[in-house]
């Protein structure tokens, strides 16, 4: 039995849909680590393993909605948007790179 092509959109974007969100605990689970490993004594190691599981977990949050409306991504400004935590990030462990 062939499926129309309507149907079979629907089901691809419901199917990135899940991925996405399938993504969403993990990304949350690397900001409250993030914030945990910049509290107190900072743990540069922690932080640079989580804000790396932070960007891998939003690249492939939003290749898999890309993905789900049969969209590829052309576009280098997904990644730009990556510039203000990784500016923010600088500027918390400036003091610990230069001193």
């Amino acid at each position: 039995m062939q499926e129309d092509p309507a149907q079979a959109r629907f089901v691809r974007a419901l199917v990135g849909v899940v991925a996405a969100s399938a993504l969403a605990y993990p990304l949350l689970l690397s900001a409250v680590e993030l914030g945990f490993a910049q509290l107190g004594v900072v743990d540069v190691a922690a932080v640079v393993f989580w804000l790396s599981v932070a960007v891998v977990c939003s690249v492939a949050a939003v290749a898999a909605l890309r993905w789900g409306v049969a969209r590829p991504v052309r576009s280098p400004w997904l990644l730009t948007g990556l510039a203000p935590p990784a500016a923010f990030e600088l500027w918390v462990f400036w003091p610990l790179l230069t001193g």
